[in-house]
């Protein structure tokens, strides 16, 4: 299998007046292409700021990301824009909805922007996959918290990402619709053949990947495959 993410070496130090602040120390690792994979840790390990470097929303201090094939380093913003435009996804734990626009025009947003003749078929094929079928005209303040995930599950896939990164997926919701949103976000994710890199604390949603990356004070402690193929 091909790897759609490698990275190498990389260290995230911030200076704090006088003192320097490594939140991200050495780190090394590469995820196959079609693959689910995660990373755990507590609050304050890193977790968060690896996801942005990985995405080229940050920069390094130290260290090289290759993302989709493309070594990140030699782009500048523009071109990471295109890049992540082209190939990544997101998913947020507070889920980053436009609260002026209907559910189906938080999902089209990203195909209109691209030009997609199809926009509005693919939002609303792929929010009744999410069953929000009947919820297409509604704006997000009308939404539970776990239909509001579950309407930024469906503008995660709309442009066919060829890798999604979730941060805390179900940070925000109880165990019940958690339980409901992972479900569908592993199966969205089956069908598409996305690669799928999830942030999280909880280790229940962790083994049902096929790799797990332990972070602890900006350092690996260890990266483990299991036994899944697919949950």
């Amino acid at each position: 299998m091909s790897k759609i993410l490698k990275i190498q070496q990389l260290e995230k130090t911030y200076s704090s007046g006088s003192k320097q602040l490594t939140v991200l120390n050495n780190i090394s690792f590469e995820v196959e292409k079609g693959s689910v994979f995660s990373i755990v840790g507590p609050s304050g390990s890193g977790k968060t700021t690896l996801l942005g470097l990985c995405a080229g929303l940050d920069y390094p201090t130290k260290g090289s990301i290759e993302l989709c094939g493309t070594n990140l380093e030699n782009l500048n913003e523009d071109e990471r824009a295109a890049l992540r435009n082209k190939e990544v996804g997101f998913i947020f734990q507070n889920f980053q909805l436009l609260p002026t626009l209907t559910a189906l025009e938080n999902v089209i947003v990203p195909l209109e922007l691209q030009g997609d003749k199809n926009a509005t078929k693919i939002g609303m094929e792929l929010l009744t996959k999410v069953g929000l079928a009947d919820r297409l005209n509604h704006y997000p303040t009308q939404l539970s918290g776990g239909e509001q995930q579950r309407v930024a599950l469906a503008r995660a896939f709309a442009n066919k990402p060829t890798i999604l990164f979730a941060d805390e997926p179900t940070g925000n919701l109880d165990e019940e619709t958690g339980e409901k949103v992972i479900q569908l976000l592993l199966e969205l994710n089956k069908a598409s053949g996305t690669t799928l890199v999830i942030i999280t604390h909880d280790l229940e949603l962790a083994n049902r990947t096929q790799q797990i990356l332990r972070l602890k004070g900006g350092k690996i402690i260890a990266n483990e495959k299991t036994s899944h193929i697919h949950a």
